[in-house]
């Protein structure tokens, strides 16, 4: 780059056109929202049939395109001010080259060399002439070079020289900055262009996942001025450091790091959801590339033609494929169908009034499990929240399965409840699969240590959802944890992983189906026994809470519904272990009235 453009460069222009690029994101943004919770939830609602079909199926597509321009004006925001901030870097160097030149009487040329005057004693009755001098980008870096360069200076007659070859050098190393921020820059400018058509393949999205790490490799100097959350940080440490931000950052820190902003704890609920919507939309697009790569699995039984009797056995094709790829196929599948699963619940925000959906926590690969947060409505806004944990065998694989009876499903159910309940209140229900649920009975649901790892994970994610809710409004709600089976036990170990100061993350405890809470009163808890709230149910459900007893999920084989155990015992109407959520039964109802704080309508056992 010579020295006439960097001069004549204007950083400004490049933030200008960052600030466009951010705005262009932020009415996408609006526009996909406004398509997945107004538009498509009002037809969903109101309306039935194909032609109702077919409009969401467009809708769902502009929504996505809409996203995508989202994600996209992020990252070009971020490296059109990426650029801007090298390039002024350079010019800035360039300048105080320049002034320094000038102040010692130099100037420079157009090509960045410098002319020294005439200076220094007389030698042969003349005052040593003056010159020009070239500068080398990277000189004054090197130490040899530079020693080369003070000693050249040393021995030349005229002092001048060595102040000359300095400001050659600067100069010389500001142009070459510019180059090199000019060669780093438009490469990756030039990637940022999207296809030329309407269509946002999964090819797209997969790409987007290598815009952002190359944006980020790039933008390192402009990111470092971005403070990067505290190290540990508690959410309230996470809230503070948040709302530090200017609303430049936290978009540059949103285009390139999606995926932290969306596991802090603390944060708004609405930018842990564009935080994981993105990373959810970039994993499912990769893993749908690597399903497609796969090949077809081949029979796994054929004719064996050397028996009379017409016997089928295994086929040598199907063993192969299976060595090959059936490890990784099954991972795909598994991690494919529980993606689809979220989709499905955002799908269907506006059926049966049920609102917009918050994905605060998402990982295809968490924990074993997976993790994945799902709130219905924004828990940071409602004056009524309940975060339920599921049991054994929960996993993102299956966390939709058994559709509005599954473990969405039952914060769904929870939800229309206690809305109904309470006319006029906002209530937001979360779905918390954030530890690695047992996956056999009785092998590893009858060990404590998956809720000793759990438990203090979802005593983090409470204490961020009341401090989310106290940034957002200055108060926190009526909140509520509602365990289920294995689920009460990692909800009892949540309970007490707190100091007993601030161990009130929670206003009330709901245990169904519980085979201990590793506690043996309900009064350890810190919420006082009388907001303790336990039910039970026949068969399958006394199997798995007398078992409980027997292998000390609970302290000293004590269990919630003991009536020793000291807190309330309720009415349930449930068949067994799963069906304390059916609906129109009281089970479902004592847990609602639970939630909505309205203890007067709980009938107790």
């Amino acid at each position: 780059m010579d020295l006439a453009t960097l001069k004549a460069f204007k950083p400004t222009e490049f933030e200008d056109a960052a600030d466009g690029y951010r705005t262009t994101g932020e009415m996408a943004t609006a526009a996909k929202d406004t398509i997945d919770s107004q538009i498509c939830g009002a037809i969903r609602g109101r309306l039935k049939g194909d032609a109702a079909d077919a409009a969401l199926r467009a809708l769902r597509e502009l929504s996505k395109n809409f996203h995508y321009t989202q994600s996209e004006c992020g990252l070009v925001s971020t490296a059109l001010n990426g650029f801007a901030f090298d390039m002024a870097a350079a010019k800035r160097k360039l300048q105080a080259a320049l002034e320094d030149a000038r102040a010692n009487g130099c100037t420079v040329d157009a090509n960045g060399a410098v002319t020294y005057p005439a200076g220094g004693e007389e030698q042969d009755g003349k005052i040593p002439a003056g010159g020009t001098v070239t500068g080398a980008a990277g000189s004054s870096a090197s130490p040899t070079a530079a020693a080369l360069d003070r000693q050249a200076a040393a021995m030349h007659p005229n002092p001048n020289y060595g102040k000359a070859s300095q400001y050659a050098d600067r100069v010389a190393d500001a142009l070459g900055e510019a180059a090199n921020a000019d060669a780093k820059w438009a490469p990756k400018l030039r990637a940022l262009k999207a296809d030329d058509d309407l269509v946002v393949s999964n090819a797209d999205w997969a790409d987007t996942k290598s815009d952002s790490d190359g944006v980020l490799r790039a933008a390192d100097a402009y990111l470092d001025r971005i403070a990067s959350p505290p190290k540990d940080g508690t959410p309230e440490q996470n809230a503070e450091w948040w709302n530090s931000l200017t609303p430049e950052q936290r978009a540059d820190y949103l285009a390139v790091h999606p995926g932290v902003l969306g596991a802090l704890n603390g944060l708004p609920a609405d930018i842990r959801d564009e935080g994981n919507r993105m990373v959810l939309a970039q994993t499912r697009a990769t893993y749908q590339m690597e399903l497609n790569g796969i090949p077809p699995e081949p029979a796994k039984r054929q004719d064996n033609h050397n028996d009379a009797r017409g016997s089928m056995t295994i086929s040598p094709e199907w063993k192969e494929w299976q060595r090959k790829y059936g490890k990784d196929h099954a991972r795909l599948e598994n991690a494919m169908n529980g993606m689809e699963q979220i989709q499905n619940r955002f799908d269907r925000t506006g059926e049966k009034g049920l609102p917009e959906a918050y994905l605060l926590g998402f990982d295809p690969t968490g924990l074993g499990d997976g993790k994945v947060i799902i709130a219905n409505g924004n828990p940071d806004l409602a004056d009524h929240v309940a975060v339920y944990v599921p049991g054994t065998h929960a996993g993102i694989e299956s966390i939709g399965d058994g559709g509005d009876c599954g473990e969405l499903g039952k914060a769904e159910r929870l939800w229309s409840e206690s809305s109904a309940m309470s006319p006029g209140q906002d209530v937001s229900t979360i779905t918390w699969l954030d530890y690695n649920a047992p996956d056999s009975v009785p092998t590893e649901a009858t060990q404590g240590k998956y809720a000793d790892e759990g438990g203090p994970r979802l005593y983090d994610f409470l204490q961020g959802n009341r401090a989310a809710q106290e940034n957002a409004v200055g108060i926190a709600a009526h909140n509520t944890a509602v365990g289920h089976s294995y689920g009460s036990t990692v909800v009892g170990v949540a309970a007490q992983s707190g100091s007993w100061k601030d161990s009130k993350v929670v206003d009330d405890f709901v245990f169904a189906g519980s085979p201990g809470v590793q506690a043996n009163r309900a009064a350890d808890l810190g919420v006082g026994a009388d907001h303790v709230w336990a039910m039970g149910g026949p068969w399958d459900d006394q199997v798995v809470r007398q078992g409980g007893r027997v292998v000390g999920l609970g302290d000293i084989g004590t269990i919630p519904t003991d009536s020793w155990f000291g807190g309330n015992v309720m009415e349930s109407d449930s068949g067994g272990h799963g069906g304390f959520w059916d609906e129109d039964s009281q089970s479902l109802r004592n847990q609602a009235a639970v939630i909505t704080g309205k203890y007067q309508r709980v009938e107790l056992d």
